[in-house]
């Protein structure tokens, strides 16, 4: 440990400050004392001899012959229980006006789990929310990002899951939020009764830029400590987008050849060390991750969402205040999705077919073609899909979201229309459709004809 105190600030830039000492670590932290107060520090750059420090409370005010104490060790956090139900800031500090803990600590910011200590993942996270559960399931231990644009409802989305997902503990990460958001979030877990087993850290835009880099680390640490403890935990992460611009704002300041758009060269390797703590443990409990990532401009070559999706296991795309059934994915759903019920798979399959088909018929309605039957049985299939399938506040479990599925599928279709198998229909058609020969519906699809015709 460097027990040394130094009392010469080279340079002064923005909220980073410059000095020459020896024996100090990348990401150690250090103590300023100033005309202003004493402030935490983390080394963040080292360039042999001279070392670079983001100061948490800001570079204003700080003298050059401000005393630098070296800590002899990283960014730490307490661990125990006494956690859940609790509000903290970026850097850990009580947001609650709760008591501070000190016992146990942990540090933060380590090496993701030993492969060997991993399994394959084999089970569902239930969330309630149909667009997940059918057609994109989330399984235990994933990481996925919410690619949306800014304005989107994906705060709103992560609340929703944070209520409804099966899992023991939630551990929410602000990064940039604004006030009320931050609020949102802390009142709907609160009314709801899901916060005595969520733990918030949270970075507000008004807070100091270098707070918002730990949310991410210091939120998978106390993640890992519970999942060592047998617990499923999901951590839920908003915004990483906000993560990396803090982390361009950094290298600025630092004068670091840029990247792409002007951040860091080693985004990638940034964004893989948060997002590969997602782990089941062989002998223990799990991480999943679910972490909002909003595109400038919806732009999904834009250097963040591009580096994310190199990185995680596939993404859900929020547009219109929807989950999209094109372009999200969930690479590992078929790891789960084929022992929930025999009908899964078909269904998810064969109603984003007649969706993509419902989308076919909406560009030929607007070019002026005419309609045909089938055409119009998809103009109905597509809004009810919407509505009843699509819509975020449908909230349902996965068995009733299934039944509803092969409900919508009788009403719209004839059963050899679908291209299910036999074998399925016979099990899972809904009986009261399959009473007469004509399946009860002539008036129907002679209303159907009716509107085709006058096309």
């Amino acid at each position: 440990m460097n027990n040394k105190v130094y009392h010469r600030i080279e340079e002064v830039a923005g909220n980073v400050i410059t000095l020459r000492a020896d024996g100090v670590r990348y990401q150690e932290l250090a103590e300023v004392e100033s005309p202003q107060g004493a402030s935490l520090a983390q080394v963040i750059r080292l360039a042999g001899d001279r070392v670079s420090l983001q100061v948490f409370a800001g570079g204003r005010g700080i003298p050059t012959d401000a005393k630098v104490r070296f800590l002899g060790h990283p960014m730490e956090t307490s661990f125990s229980e006494a956690l859940l139900g609790r509000v903290f800031t970026g850097s850990g500090q009580p947001r609650d006006r709760g008591p501070r803990l000190t016992e146990n600590m942990i540090e933060i910011g380590g090496p993701s789990v030993n492969p060997a200590k991993r399994i394959i993942p084999r089970n569902m996270v239930r969330t309630g929310i149909p667009m997940i559960d059918i057609f994109n399931t989330l399984v235990e231990s994933q990481k996925l990002p919410i690619f949306s644009v800014a304005g989107e409802p994906y705060n709103p989305l992560l609340a929703r899951i944070a209520l409804q997902a099966e899992v023991d503990v939630i551990i929410l990460g602000g990064m940039g939020l604004k006030h009320d958001d931050y609020l949102y979030f802390r009142e709907t877990l609160e009314e709801q009764g899901a916060l005595a087993r969520s733990v918030l850290f949270v970075h507000t835009a008004a807070d100091p830029t270098v707070e918002c880099l730990m949310v991410p680390d210091i939120c998978l640490a106390v993640a890992e400590q519970f999942a060592l403890k047998n617990e499923r935990v999901l951590v839920l992460l908003t915004d990483m987008t906000n993560f990396a611009d803090a982390m361009k704002e950094i290298a600025i300041t630092m004068e670091q050849i840029p990247s792409n758009r002007g951040y860091p060269g080693d985004l990638y390797s940034q964004l893989a060390a948060r997002y590969e703590k997602a782990v089941d443990f062989d002998s223990a409990g799990s991480i999943t991750i679910l972490a909002a990532t909003t595109m400038p401009g919806d732009d999904v070559t834009h250097p963040v969402p591009d580096n994310t999706g190199y990185i995680t296991e596939g993404q859900f795309y929020l547009r219109n205040g929807r989950i999209e059934p094109f372009g999200s994915l969930s690479r590992l759903k078929q790891q789960v999705n084929g022992a929930t019920r025999d009908d899964h798979r078909t269904i998810m399959n064969t109603m984003i077919q007649l969706y993509a088909g419902y989308k076919e018929t909406l560009e030929k309605q607007s070019m002026g073609f005419r309609m045909s039957a089938w055409d119009s049985k998809l103009l109905v299939y597509g809004e009810r899909f919407e509505q009843e399938m699509m819509d975020l506040s449908v909230n349902i479990p996965l068995e009733t979201a299934l039944d509803r599925g092969w409900a919508m599928l009788a009403d719209c279709f004839e059963p050899a229309e679908t291209g299910i198998a036999s074998k399925l229909i016979n099990q899972f058609w809904p009986k009261a459709h399959a009473e007469t020969p004509d399946n009860g519906r002539q008036e129907e699809r002679n209303h159907l004809e009716a509107v085709a015709s006058s096309d």
